[in-house]
């Protein structure tokens, strides 16, 4: 696993733009991290990585937001079960594009088995370290 030390969010935005540029159809992304570390942001720069113009928010209240079919974005933290998960789909985007899924322990049994993993940690008011 290799580490990147962020400074600033336009950091973060950069190592996750060039991240983004090196994924592939059909890859699941699993994005780990507390509460405001950085997710989101994270998703922002994959994006722009792919190309993808559109403005990048978090699903919390959707579940899942798509952009341009081509990357799925999940956030997890509301849902309460993995039968409800199933019960929505969720499964069926995978193998369908890009996946970024925050909080993917509430639906480990839908995810496919290689997954990759980005973990971000506070580590200072500005300063995230990034495991990928």
């Amino acid at each position: 696993m290799a580490v990147f030390l962020s400074h600033s969010e336009e950091e973060t935005l950069a190592w996750a733009k060039k991240y983004g540029e090196g994924l592939i159809f059909g890859d699941v992304v699993l994005l780990e991290g507390e509460m405001g570390a950085g997710k989101t942001v994270i998703a922002k720069g994959i994006a722009a990585g792919m190309g993808i113009l559109s403005e990048v928010t978090s699903p919390t209240y959707a579940y899942i937001n798509s952009y341009e079919d081509r990357l799925f974005h999940f956030d997890c933290y509301r849902v309460p079960s993995e039968a409800y998960a199933e019960a929505l789909g969720f499964s069926e985007y995978f193998g369908q594009g890009v996946c970024l899924v925050e909080w993917s322990e509430k639906i480990s049994g839908l995810l496919p088995p290689h997954c990759k993993r980005v973990t971000v940690a506070k580590r200072g008011e500005t300063l995230r370290e990034i495991q990928f």
